[in-house]
């Protein structure tokens, strides 16, 4: 059962963070923002101007009372010892934020916008060092941890990008709808109705591995290696789109959200711990090496997502509601994690030690 947070918004809770030293901050529509301490406790809360839909919070990593909030087109600087007004504001998006993140040396603040643009801020000279952009909106952008200069990004446009902020070009993309027809040829007539939009994106502390969420159903999980990433592995446990993906702090650890109401929590150490080849390349040698008839009567592609059925859930949570963003964090020395809703409550529940 879960825990309810209650009493701190009004509307639906749209994002959460949580900073190093177990604040939570929760980011709701109509302009409400609200921090709470690890207990559940309210720890402060603020009306930003104009109700603007709160769309993402992040706490700088170097600076655990320095929180980073997006509200309509606007970044907000707030100081978590005392929200009053805004210690800096930025307005460089043309378009509603979907998402922050700063880098780990707290050098760089990216924007993703609605208009597909990513407008990366040096947060020194406070001014906008590089514009990137997708061709549709931009759901989701995080720097890799390990690497400040190095970020990836996701879309409505089905495109998973690896940026270097010294190039305003991506340095490798991937199309999700390409690589599926390419390889599941049974599935991609499916991709038509349920196309794989791309809604969410989190890195591995390695800084090598990331995963990706999409309409589809599906987590990707993928590699970067040098300028370019391929993916690992591709599983499926939402029957709706993924709208949240989430490494923990430590490890091959994944938490899933989706828009069927459930969370699930995956370890996929043992399928990228490794340095191996990707799906594709293994599905490309069996190809070769199959009798012209298995590739016509499609046991391939049955051996294909046989291997994907084989990476099960290790929890699933039936939440029941559509889940807006997950969080994690530790509560008396166990690990939880906290998942915002259409609901104006944030649920609280236990995970198992990895």
């Amino acid at each position: 059962m879960a825990v309810k947070w209650t009493g701190g918004h009004s509307s639906s809770i749209l994002c959460l963070n949580v900073n190093t030293e177990g604040l939570v901050a929760s980011g709701a529509e109509r302009g409400e923002l609200t921090l709470w301490d690890g207990r559940g406790a309210l720890a402060g809360q603020l009306q930003l101007p104009k109700a603007d839909d709160v769309t993402s919070v992040v706490f700088s990593p170097r600076r655990p009372t320095s929180l980073y909030t997006s509200h309509g087109e606007t970044i907000s600087l707030l100081d978590v010892r005392s929200l009053k007004e805004p210690v800096e504001r930025f307005h460089v998006n043309e378009e509603e934020i979907n998402c922050l993140s700063v880098n780990e040396t707290d050098t760089f603040l990216a924007a993703a916008d609605d208009s597909g643009a990513i407008k990366v801020i040096d947060l020194e000279n406070k001014k906008v060092s590089r514009s990137l952009r997708h061709s549709n909106i931009c759901s989701s952008v995080v720097f890799r941890p390990q690497r400040p200069q190095s970020l990836v990004s996701c879309g409505l446009d089905m495109q998973v990008m690896l940026w270097n902020l010294q190039k305003a070009r991506p340095l490798w993309t991937t199309n999700l709808q390409e690589c599926d027809t390419e390889e599941d040829s049974p599935q991609s007539a499916g991709q038509l109705f349920n196309p794989p939009l791309a809604h969410s994106l989190s890195v591995a502390s390695c800084g090598n591995v990331f995963g990706c969420g999409a309409q589809d159903g599906k987590v990707r999980i993928f590699r970067v290696t040098g300028v370019k990433f391929e993916r690992e592995l591709e599983f499926q446990g939402h029957s709706l789109g993924v709208s949240q993906v989430l490494f923990m702090p430590e490890g091959y650890w994944l938490l899933t959200g989706g828009n069927d109401g459930k969370v699930l929590l995956w370890d996929v150490s043992s399928d990228v711990g490794k340095q191996q080849k990707s799906p594709a390349k293994s599905l490309q040698r069996r190809k070769a090496q199959a009798p012209a008839s298995t590739r016509k009567d499609g046991k391939l592609h049955k051996v294909a997502s046989n291997e994907r059925a084989r990476v099960l859930p290790k929890l699933t949570i039936e939440h029941g509601e559509k889940v807006n963003w997950i969080s994690c964090t530790e509560i008396k020395g166990s690990k939880r994690v906290l998942v915002a809703d259409q609901s104006s409550s944030v649920s609280v529940y236990p995970l198992p030690e990895p």
